[in-house]
């Protein structure tokens, strides 16, 4: 088993959940296998001020330069690259996070439909009975979004809403998107320090 985690952007709004998530993975040491569905680039570009290329590659080294990782902690694989290590049960990350995590993605896993990369590693993930963290990203949600998830949760893997918590008065958007990315990361057993948790004094 790889000591990777897997982390999919994809194009729900909250591209900039991911690149925390990335950012944060990178900061504590971990390698980061990256993918970036073709919505969630335009979103990325749309919403943050990362311009990312067109290619894998290119996305790859202009993501390690803004992150300023190591050679070789971050990987970034194309939507169709099925000879990618996550595409094989052979090979599994140690977990995968899908953040944001579109409705259409969220259906494509519960069905087991992989038309793509992103879609085939999280399939690995279930069957290899890794971590897989969906952060869905939709309101409102209908019966079939709802049952999609029920699908998933019963397979094993956790649904985490993008629903960041108010009651420690946040003032900053940047302290709305630590909130999310900390709970990710708590499920992933990363330490961080995004923030005081409750009960805990200043």
């Amino acid at each position: 088993m790889s000591d990777a985690i897997a982390v999919a952007i994809t194009g729900a709004s909250g591209a900039e959940y991911g690149l925390r998530l990335v950012q944060c993975l990178l900061d504590a040491g971990r390698r980061v296998q990256l993918m970036v569905s073709k919505a969630g680039q335009v979103v990325i570009n749309m919403e943050t001020n990362f311009q990312l290329p067109g290619r894998a590659r290119e996305i790859q080294e202009y993501l390690s330069d803004q992150f300023n990782c190591e050679e070789g902690q971050l990987e970034v694989y194309g939507r169709q690259q099925w000879t990618a290590p996550v595409a094989s049960g052979t090979n599994p990350p140690e977990a995968m996070v899908i953040c944001p995590c579109t409705t259409g993605t969220l259906a494509s896993v519960a069905h087991g439909i992989c038309d793509d990369l992103i879609d085939r590693a999280a399939d690995v993930a279930l069957k290899e009975r890794r971590k897989l963290i969906l952060v869905v990203r939709e309101t409102p949600l209908s019966s079939i979004h709802l049952q999609n998830m029920l699908t998933l949760s019963q397979a094993g893997a956790v649904i985490m809403p993008a629903n960041p918590g108010f009651y420690f008065r946040p003032g900053e958007v940047d302290e709305l998107i630590d909130f999310m990315v900390a709970r990710v990361l708590d499920h992933l057993g990363v330490e961080h320090r995004l923030g005081q948790r409750w009960g805990e004094s200043d």
